[in-house]
């Protein structure tokens, strides 16, 4: 494949080549026999996709982008392809370059049939990328297994053959305002990188309110063409320059104390590509997301460390949340789900990764450690610690499995919210309160949990209960393990969003603590996807 083109100003001549080839008789042979030859090349040209066999059979093998008639669909797609790179899709992967010279060497109905099936698959390939994304991301990331809002191909393209080809290729990208933020965001970003973005990163390890110097005029003019502050000669960081920090800091889930310590310059010193990138993956990671999030959701960003509850486009609660630790099997998976209801005074199975791993060499040292946890057999009888001979086990074949019933002191806290799913993961509460307070707050085993747990229930119970603090408390009150069933479940979203914005539209962008970020995009680059620098 060649470079993707990036004029095709010679399309015009190219379709009179393609209309030459239409007439009644080419290089001296009748029409019957160019028809006959027409079709067979498409029946062969088609025979290895399955949907454009069908597709063309259906349409008993009558061209749908060389005739003569489908000018206006060629000029539709051939300019949705040329603007392919606005998305951040990976436009080698279309090669507009190639169709416009096949259509300058078509020379026979053969050559016009496979022509025809090429373009199809074109378009194909291109409609899934734009709407449900140009990666598959379990093959990149294994904990992201979401499910691709892939569209049926034969389908697909049935339907674009009765439409009205721009309008339909249109209506492919998400029509979430937030991708439409992220469009602009990376054309912006594009931009900036063209006029030579944010000019000389700031030389130090930390300034505050009230130095003066090199280092801070950096610091300034940094903010400055960053549009966190106006311009200014002044060379102290002064209250506005105070203020500016405390902004950027908000804007980048740093603890916003207007000082620019180590975390903020290591953020504030970030160039605009890497920005770009991370805008091109949120595009992607939105087009896999690309369906009806809901009337109600719950949005868990692992990036930013928060839980949401969502209605009808506006969040009506948010919290802090612990997600998993960044380590092998702990780190939090991307899913969606339903939470069908919350687990009130819970009691805590401990995962057998963790009884094995964790507790298991712990009790061989002292059968006593742990004893919080219960020790359970297949039957679900606790055993005394006193009858097992822990040394003689292996984490293979250790029979017992962990169990702590309901307390304040409970892993689980006091209650949890499910939505039952293979990895076990689930949202809840935790006796470990001061977690919350730190910026970086990847510490779990993979679950997420809540430093609002109770505020988040009555804000789920809301919906069903006159009272839903009252339904609340008089479950906990028990001190029982209990259920309390969400008569209307609430799909749950588990997302890893490095940049994304607010209603209003402003940037935020986060730390990539999975890296997965990184690798999406090496993915992506790999695929053909280029970073560009817009002059002007």
């Amino acid at each position: 494949m060649t470079v993707l083109l990036t004029r095709l100003s010679s399309f015009g001549a190219v379709l009179a080549v393609v209309a030459m080839a239409l007439g009644m008789v080419v290089f001296g042979r009748p029409a019957e026999a160019q028809n006959t030859a027409f079709r067979q090349s498409i029946a062969e040209a088609a025979a290895k996709d399955t949907a454009l066999a069908a597709f063309y059979q259906a349409r008993d093998y009558k061209p749908l982008w060389t005739g003569a008639q489908d000018s206006g669909r060629r000029n539709a797609l051939m300019a949705a392809l040329k603007g392919a790179a606005d998305h951040g899709l990976p436009v080698a992967r279309y090669d507009a370059a190639t169709l416009t010279a096949a259509f300058k060497a078509v020379r026979s109905e053969r050559d016009r049939g496979a022509l025809d099936v090429e373009m199809s698959r074109v378009f194909l390939q291109y409609a899934q990328d734009i709407q449900s994304g140009a990666l598959v991301p379990q093959q990149i990331d294994g904990g992201i297994v979401r499910e691709l809002p892939r569209r049926d191909r034969l389908a697909q393209i049935t339907a674009f053959a009765k439409s009205t080809p721009a309008s339909f290729l249109k209506a492919l990208p998400p029509k979430s305002p937030e991708y439409a933020r992220m469009m602009k965001e990376k054309l912006r970003l594009e931009r900036l990188l063209g006029s030579g973005g944010w000019g000389p990163k700031v030389a130090a390890s930390a300034l505050a309110p009230g130095q003066s110097g090199t280092q801070v005029v950096q610091l300034r003019n940094r903010l400055i063409a960053m549009g966190y502050m106006q311009r200014s000669a002044a060379q102290t960081y002064d209250a506005a320059m105070q203020k500016a920090v405390q902004l950027f800091q908000f804007d980048n889930g740093i603890a916003a104390d207007g000082t620019a310590g180590e975390a903020t310059l290591i953020e504030i010193n970030r160039e605009p590509v890497e920005r770009l990138q991370s805008v091109i993956v949120s595009m992607e990671r939105l087009r896999w997301m690309n369906k009806d999030l809901g009337d109600r959701y719950i949005w868990v960003n692992q990036a930013d460390f928060t839980a949401q509850i969502v209605d009808k486009g506006k969040v009506t609660f948010e919290t802090r949340a612990v997600v998993g630790k960044n380590a092998e099997d702990q780190r939090s998976p991307e899913f969606s789900d339903v939470m069908e209801f919350m687990v009130v005074n819970p009691s805590w199975s401990v995962p057998r990764s963790i009884t094995t791993k964790e507790y298991l060499p712990l009790l061989k040292q002292n059968p006593n450690a742990a004893g919080h946890l219960s020790i359970i057999d297949a039957s679900g009888r606790t055993i005394p610690r006193s009858s097992i001979n822990f040394d003689a086990y292996t984490a293979a074949n250790f029979p017992y499995a962990m169990r702590q019933p309901p307390s304040d002191g409970n892993a689980l806290g006091l209650v949890k919210f499910m939505f039952p799913n293979q990895w076990n993961i689930y949202l809840h509460d935790t006796p470990q309160k001061a977690l919350f307070a730190k910026e970086v707050r990847a510490f779990s085993h993979g679950c997420i949990r809540l430093n609002d747990p109770f505020d988040f229930a009555y804000a789920l119970l809301s919906r069903q209960s006159a009272d839903p603090k009252a339904t609340f408390k008089s479950a906990l009150d028990t001190g029982a393990e209990s259920v309390i069933s969400l008569i209307e479940p609430v799909p749950v979203h588990l997302v890893y969003f490095t940049a994304f914005s607010t209603s209003k539209g402003r940037m935020n962008f986060r730390r990539d603590v999975y890296g997965r970020d990184a690798r999406l995009f090496a993915a992506l680059s790999k695929a053909g996807v280029e970073l560009r620098s817009v002059q002007g």
